[in-house]
């Protein structure tokens, strides 16, 4: 062969190795922010954003890009933020940690409140104001609207007699009473669910109807979570086949170079700062060869024998991707997917010298995996060397076998 594939994929995993061993600083990095000291001091500076699941009590920090970390913590922090990102405000509230679990559900009906003081995630911003508190599987939604109190939005599941489950839905009730605008009605709090895009929602009806100004920190966009791409590039196949009955059929087509277009949607998974990623890829890569193969060893194919493959799949992968940012602009990835694919109606034919029809061979393939690795620039402009794993192609054909690999340069055009 001219290309070695067991080169390559050493070669592509040393780079996928390379790619995983990066230091973390590459996928979470310091944002512009500030924050707010007990002096009531403004801070301008680079926070260390973990896009934290739960809410912190402590946050990293530097004042300069090149200067050293430090640490902030809730005693000394009334209030910290990435600008454009997160908010978060320290506030001393009522909150009742009752557990949700079926297992652990309590029989009273009334929330348990205890006095805590706790950075709040700021949700919306305005006349009314949306906050939250999770660690773990806690969840609890604070609010703030005529009062300047900040008072958590009760729900509570709780347990009735053995068996039955029964829910505090004090929330509506809260939420009824204190946003009351002409654009909100009984029908849009009745049914409220204690979930964030239902509050949220609400909260920004309401901030609308009273032509109040307010700030959305979650006003990501969603295709900003969502990305579609335009996927062209070249694709280095390779094909052998082999036959256990006759030898005079055995074919190594060897490489081939053929244009190869698909189209990206990538989903992006709203957790860790948005470095995860589903993927699905449908793909037309074909690979199309002809060769003469000459036999002296069957007197019926003296005059050689030419192997033409016609194999012409619309693969879909569906795979995972991992980001690693970094900096504002430009990104490295990686990914793995699972290739389904549909044949098209691929053949291998057998002609003689003469140009007669000696056999062909129907293409069954099977699936197989990929793998690759990128880069990814302004959020627009993408490259990516992908390895596909052997594949067989005649599955259905008891005395045939074959070996199928690929390597491809993906270029990337992400249009929205």
């Amino acid at each position: 062969m001219t290309f070695n594939f067991f080169m390559k994929k050493k070669i592509l995993f040393s780079v996928l190795l390379s790619i995983l061993s990066i230091k973390s600083y590459s996928q979470i990095i310091f944002e512009n922010g500030y924050f707010i000291n007990e002096s009531d001091q403004k801070i301008d500076c680079l926070i260390k954003n973990i896009d934290w699941e739960d809410n912190p009590t402590e946050f990293e920090y530097k004042i300069l890009q090149t200067g050293s970390t430090q640490k902030a913590h809730i005693q000394t922090t009334k209030e910290f933020g990435i600008n454009g990102v997160s908010k978060f405000i320290r506030a001393k509230v009522k909150i009742d940690k009752s557990s949700d679990e079926v297992s652990d559900l309590s029989s009273e009906k009334n929330p348990i409140f205890h006095e805590e003081e706790i950075f709040l995630r700021v949700i919306i911003e305005g006349k009314a104001s949306l906050y939250v508190y999770k660690k773990g599987n806690l969840n609890r939604y604070f609010y703030k609207a005529n009062d300047p109190t900040i008072n958590q939005l009760v729900y509570k599941r709780y347990r009735i007699n053995t068996d039955g489950i029964a829910e505090n839905n004090s929330f509506r009730q809260q939420l009824f009473n204190d946003l009351k605008c002409h654009g909100i009605t009984l029908r849009d709090v009745k049914d409220i669910k204690y979930y964030r895009k239902d509050l949220k929602k609400l909260f920004l009806n309401f901030n609308e109807c009273t032509n109040s100004s307010f700030l959305n920190y979650e006003s990501k966009k969603k295709n900003e979570l969502f990305n579609l791409s335009l996927r062209p590039g070249l694709n280095l196949g390779n094909l052998a086949i082999q036959n256990s009955s006759s030898n005079v059929y055995n074919t190594d087509f060897g490489n081939k170079v053929s244009f190869r277009f698909g189209i990206e949607a990538e989903f992006i998974l709203p957790f860790r700062k948005h470095t995860w990623g589903i993927l699905i890829e449908p793909t037309f890569q074909p690979y199309q060869l002809e060769k003469t193969i000459k036999s002296t060893s069957d007197p019926v194919f003296l005059g050689g024998l030419v192997a033409k493959v016609n194999y012409k799949p619309i693969e879909v992968p569906l795979g995972v991707r991992r980001h690693f940012f970094l900096n504002e602009e430009s990104e490295i990835f990686i990914n793995v997917s699972y290739i389904f694919v549909f044949d098209n109606n691929s053949k291998i034919e057998f002609k003689t010298g003469s140009g007669s029809l000696a056999s062909f061979v129907d293409i069954k393939s099977e699936s197989s995996a990929a793998f690759g690795a990128g880069l990814k620039y302004k959020n627009r402009f993408g490259i990516e060397i992908r390895y596909q794993t052997r594949r067989e192609i005649l599955e259905n054909h008891a005395i045939w076998s074959s070996d199928y690999k690929t390597l491809a340069v993906i270029f990337g055009y992400t249009l929205f």
